[in-house]
């Protein structure tokens, strides 16, 4: 005679982070990678299945000492950062393990126009920005005008939770 046993079915835990939470904390913490002092971003980039082809943060370019250089805000263009760092979406760009056209772009901060254009020529479909605290810059003007006249989707993202703890205490 056989014996059938109920077994409970356990329910999954209900506080798990969203997809886009899961990729724009991905930017985020590639972010803690820049040396940056005043300004760091991250990027992140997702092809349709959500498999994660790309990530970049902003620093000098490979091979560069980050001591070699000033990573100072005011001066002559020449001897501050702005002519050096490679900014977190060109670096995610050129690390792409497969191609980007079609993907989306998660970054902290919404791209330059420089950046807009590498966008662009990627083929990527959508970038999803966490600030546009440079709104009215004109470098970030023209990288709206350039991303919104390719067509590139600007979803300007609404985080619903303050942050995302990371523990390494696993027992």
């Amino acid at each position: 005679m056989e014996t059938t046993q109920t077994i409970k079915k356990e329910e999954k835990r209900k506080d798990y982070i969203s997809w886009d939470e899961y990729f724009m904390g991905l930017a985020m913490l590639s972010a803690k990678r820049s040396k940056d002092p005043s300004t760091q971003v991250g990027c992140c980039i997702v092809n349709d299945d959500k498999r994660v082809v790309a990530m970049g943060y902003n620093g000098f370019p490979s091979g560069i000492s980050d001591e070699s250089l000033n990573w100072g805000r005011v001066g002559d263009f020449k001897d501050t950062k702005y002519a050096y760092v490679v900014h977190s979406e060109a670096n995610a760009i050129l690390n792409a393990t497969t191609p980007v056209k079609g993907c989306k772009l998660y970054v902290a901060l919404f791209p330059c126009n420089e950046c807009s254009k590498l966008i662009i020529q990627a083929g990527i479909k959508e970038v999803i920005y966490l600030s546009d605290k440079y709104h009215n810059v004109d470098a970030f003007i023209v990288g709206r005008r350039l991303l919104e006249m390719a067509g590139v989707k600007l979803t300007h993202y609404q985080d619903p939770i303050d942050k995302i703890v990371l523990d390494f205490d696993i027992k």
